[in-house]
């Protein structure tokens, strides 16, 4: 997910600076101002505190349970009753929806050490120091590196030759551990030259040009046939171990590939119309590496607190909260959800706002672009008015916002698809801070959005407390606001958008060269 400026700072900063004293009406007056204000009350009454125990019990789970809360483990499962418990005991319907999907990860956690003079373990996921290129079969490998026609320091971009020519494996001593580098050639002709020259295990890294450091693709070998453990590495990586001479590592890969079920968790409110649905959603997953507390744990924490705050009220719309399961293998419960749904079903649904990802600790407060003005890519109609609710939202507070894409990542891509108006908030991922934004929103520029994305420090550390109170707020506003009046949003029945499907959640694109 990629975010830039809506206004560019200038537009942003006289934007929330033209509109801080303007109080948030959102749909043009949603309700009386009289007696009892639906927005206010919940707004008060749902605090970021409140919000951060639930990332703490999130925290907990995963602790006794491998440190991650992934589709298809225990970790997960747990989570999920305890979203359940606590949605019934406050008097919601609620249904636990499960469905099948192919799990694929790891029985056991991987392994890259160093094992010289000065050990040292490298961690695995994408954005830290390594993974494991599609198809590599299991295996383990201790023993030697030896480098392969590396270049260091690296010369132009998508240059290096290392390993694409058996030639280069002239000398290599058989049972080693082969080091190349990213370049001209793909994956899969480096590992098979190395297997080849009698290689025990291959590791690439990444090349070292700007923009060629992380591991921030999804490397993959092209099918099966390959023998040896295969990693991909950080320029950084590489280059330690090139510069080790002599020096040893112990590689070990286990993966696994079955059919699990997960869950969805459906709670909707007992009164409102139901013919004109307000639904909410988050998923409740983590991926393996991690406990996945800002990633997702946060909108999902996010959306429980504000409906155990809202449970008592008597909505003149039907509100529905989705935590969805198996969004990190490729948005799986929404797409299912929205599949099983009858069309005629589909039709009652107003709007939905989609929450991934609220309180990254280098944040910006990204609101998704409705209208399409930023990017070029608008939601279906009524998408650009819940855009510019959440936008009030901010700019009522003075706060700075910014557009983000519907880059179809996240759980609002399936209900797009289904031509169902959708918007929500994003507080950032792997994509660096630019100065820019430092000078708008604090933190610093330079670093990504979310340092610890999809990796195993996403903890309940790595959450900002500001941005998750201020987000959790904005929920409780535009929640408020529509469960009294959706407004011309949804007015009409929606019709599919085929032109706007979503494409799956990925770490990265699927490379296997360059």
């Amino acid at each position: 997910m990629r975010s830039r400026f809506r206004k560019g700072v200038l537009g942003v900063v006289v934007a929330a600076m033209t509109l801080s004293c303007v109080a948030f009406t959102g749909t043009a007056n949603a309700h009386p101002r009289h007696h009892k204000d639906p927005v206010r009350d919940l707004v008060k009454a749902v605090s970021g505190k409140n919000v951060n125990k639930h990332l703490k019990v999130l925290q907990a789970i995963a602790k006794v349970n491998d440190d991650t809360r992934v589709s298809g483990t225990r970790g997960f499962d747990l989570s999920r009753d305890y979203v359940a418990r606590k949605l019934r005991a406050a008097g919601y319907k609620v249904t636990v929806q499960p469905f099948e999907f192919l799990f694929e990860g790891y029985r056991t956690p991987p392994v890259l050490q160093s094992t010289g003079a000065d050990p040292k373990t490298y961690t695995y996921g994408f954005f830290s120091d390594y993974v494991a290129m599609g198809d590599s079969p299991a295996g383990s490998a201790s023993g030697q590196t030896q480098a392969v026609d590396v270049v260091l320091p690296p010369g132009e971009p998508n240059s290096s030759t290392s390993g694409c020519e058996a030639s280069d494996f002239d000398g290599f001593v058989a049972g080693r551990i082969a080091l190349m580098q990213r370049g001209t050639c793909n994956f899969r002709v480096k590992v098979d030259n190395a297997m080849a020259a009698g290689a025990s295990g291959a590791i690439v890294f990444n090349e070292g040009q700007e923009g060629r450091t992380e591991v921030d693709l999804n490397p993959v070998l092209g099918g099966p046939g390959v023998t040896i453990p295969s990693f991909f590495t950080s320029f950084a990586v590489g280059q330690e171990l090139a510069a080790t001479a002599g020096g040893s590592v112990t590689m070990n890969w286990d993966p696994v590939s079955e059919t699990r079920t997960t869950y969805n968790v459906i709670a909707e409110t007992r009164r409102g119309d139901p013919g004109n649905v307000v639904m909410v959603g988050a998923h409740l997953d983590s991926v393996q590496e991690g406990p996945g507390i800002n990633d997702n744990g946060s909108g999902s924490a996010g959306i429980l607190e504000v409906a155990l705050k809202f449970a008592k009220a008597k909505p003149k719309n039907q509100v529905r909260f989705a935590f969805w399961g198996a969004e990190e293998f490729g948005l799986l419960g929404s797409q299912h959800y929205v599949d099983a749904l009858p069309a005629e079903e589909r039709e009652k649904i107003a709007l939905y706002l989609n929450f991934d990802m609220i309180a990254s600790p280098n944040y910006t407060f990204g609101v998704y672009d409705g209208d399409g003005d930023a990017f070029g890519t608008a939601g279906p109609e009524g998408s650009a008015q819940i855009e510019e609710d959440f936008e009030k939202f901010y700019a009522g507070r003075g706060l700075p916002f910014t557009a983000t894409a519907f880059t179809g990542r996240s759980d609002y891509g399936p209900f797009i698809a289904a031509g169902i108006p959708a918007g929500g908030l994003f507080t950032g991922a792997e994509v660096l801070k630019t100065e820019e934004e430092a000078a708008i929103f604090g933190g610093t520029a330079g670093i990504p959005l979310d340092p610890c994305y999809h990796s195993a420090c996403d903890t309940i550390e790595n959450v900002s407390a500001k941005a998750l109170d201020v987000n959790s707020d904005a929920i409780a506003t535009l929640v408020a606001t529509y469960a009294f009046d959706t407004g011309t949003i949804g007015a009409t029945a929606p019709t599919p958008a085929a032109a706007r499907t979503a494409t799956p959640h990925r770490h990265g694109p699927a490379e296997s060269r360059n």
